[in-house]
């Protein structure tokens, strides 16, 4: 493999909506009731989900369950993220979920028919998916689940080789306000989204952040990013600003003479 490139992983994404909302729902009746309605709305936020998956690899399948016309006002955030929604109208008089089984079902023929998917995200708390978290992983695939803390279920998190908390990703770091005082305000978007990726790739154990590493992952996260867009002539430059304001520190392979992002100042931890 060529110096600076690394082995992605390509994944695919099912979510179980229904179970999502209703556990969102649960969440923000707690808080009203703890903080007597002062908090605000919790809502799904599937940028947040896309952003943290993209640090992983290529997200190349997005497919989410639901009786839509129940969920309408999340219809549009979804499908503007590129998701598929999957319509499953809801059946009263059935004890059966058939979101859950078509999602089941999706997931299974997807992990046959396309070998070159090797990870499987499933977004529920649900313990029913538990058996298909095993199938894939009998069948080598790489199983992330995602949900709520407070509704997922044990079986199912345990049973998944990496589980993420939704939570987790609410607690994301951006720039602090410190940081953003040494910023310039037209810099700061771009700093923030050169920071957040650093800190996953750190969080994904890259032992070796090259440039282009995180340049690609970058790229991923807001396919029209363009350092051009900030007055950089390219990527390196961005990042020489980012070292002489103090907030990473660089190095450059003595072979091929590429930038590789050693990790943050003391300031920036």
């Amino acid at each position: 493999m060529p110096e600076g490139q690394q082995e992605q992983r390509i994944l695919a994404m099912f979510i179980d909506f229904e179970n999502l909302a209703i556990g969102f729902e649960e969440k923000q009746k707690k808080q009203q009731k703890e903080k007597k309605g002062r908090e605000g709305q919790v809502a799904f936020d599937v940028q947040k989900v896309l952003g943290r998956l993209v640090e992983k690899g290529n997200v190349v399948v997005k497919t989410a369950y639901a009786d839509w016309h129940r969920f309408f006002k999340h219809r549009q955030p979804l499908h503007e993220a590129g998701i598929e929604l999957i319509e499953i109208p809801r059946r009263s008089r059935s004890g059966k979920n058939s979101a859950d089984i078509r999602l089941c079902v999706d997931a299974i023929d997807l992990c046959y028919s396309k070998e070159h998917i090797d990870t499987f995200v499933v977004l529920s708390g649900d313990s029913d998916f538990a058996p298909l978290v095993a199938k894939l992983k009998e069948n080598g695939k790489y199983v992330i689940g995602m949900g709520l803390q407070e509704s997922t279920s044990s079986l199912l998190s345990e049973n998944c080789d990496e589980f993420i908390y939704y939570e987790e990703l609410e607690q994301d770091e951006t720039t602090d306000q410190q940081t953003e005082r040494n910023i310039p305000r037209e810099l700061r978007d771009v700093f923030d989204l050169l920071f957040s990726t650093v800190r996953g790739l750190i969080r994904e154990n890259h032992e070796v952040l090259w440039s282009s590493m995180i340049k690609d992952t970058i790229k991923r996260k807001r396919p029209s990013f363009s350092e051009s867009s900030y007055g950089f002539k390219s990527f390196s430059e961005l990042l020489e600003d980012a070292e002489r304001r103090g907030f990473i520190t660089l190095e450059k392979n003595p072979r091929s003479g590429t930038y590789v992002v050693v990790g943050f100042t003391e300031k920036m931890k």
